[in-house]
């Protein structure tokens, strides 16, 4: 690990990388699937499942934005159903319940595009008494994976497991109470963004996400 300002990821794949080590020593991955967060924790998810020799997967995931304020998440949803709010936004922000319902139903219609966009025709996956691993490329507030976490439970998944590079410290105790196993080798105490923890964090595109789906189906047959 290279130590420029404390620990910093090289990139995604990097992080991936270092995070597939920890994450095929657990017991019972065996059958598992590996699902990254749309879009940027897809490249870290593919490095995990290539480690464990999963099959990989997405989740579709939206933040909802309070009303005006676009860089403040109200919460967030995820595709199978889950929703995680954040009241103290809600609250701060007089959000109206209809207000509300129309950013679920907007985001809803916008995550649907984008995951029929991604998937190129492929169903999604059955999670029924499976093992899902989800992967995301770092953890600050935590309402996208809360959403997921939901998502997945309610898929009837068999056991739950969040695998991120790095996480907020709090954040990885509140979830480590929702799911069996957080694993997350890098958890500062107080954290401003993701992008702090990596020295390349480029955006990643449809494209990748697709290229990397692709590749992941084709590296198991």
């Amino acid at each position: 690990m290279h130590h420029m300002n404390g620990m910093l990821y090289e990139n995604r794949q990097h992080a991936g990388e270092v995070l597939g080590k920890l994450v095929v020593a657990l017991p019972e991955i065996a059958g598992g699937i590996v699902l990254g967060l749309v879009r940027g924790g897809v490249p870290v998810a593919f490095e995990v499942a290539r480690a464990c020799r999963l099959p990989l997967d997405i989740l579709a995931v939206r933040k909802l934005h309070a009303p005006g304020q676009h860089e403040l998440a109200m919460g967030a949803i995820a595709s199978g159903g889950g929703i995680a709010l954040n009241q103290d936004v809600l609250r701060q922000c007089h959000v109206s319940d209809q207000q509300l319902e129309q950013a679920i139903e907007h985001e809803k219609d916008e995550m649907a595009r984008q995951e029929s966009n991604l998937r190129a025709g492929r169903s999604s996956p059955q999670l029924a008494g499976r093992t899902v691993i989800l992967v995301d490329d770092g953890l600050a507030t935590g309402a996208t994976m809360r959403a997921g976490i939901r998502s997945v439970k309610l898929g009837y998944a068999k056991r739950v497991i969040v695998a991120v590079p790095v996480g907020a410290s709090s954040t990885c105790e509140e979830l480590s109470a929702e799911v069996d196993h957080v694993v997350c080798p890098l958890r500062p105490d107080w954290m401003f963004a993701v992008s702090q923890f990596y020295a390349d964090f480029g955006q990643t595109t449809n494209e990748d996400v697709r290229k990397l789906l692709a590749e992941a189906t084709r590296a198991l047959d």
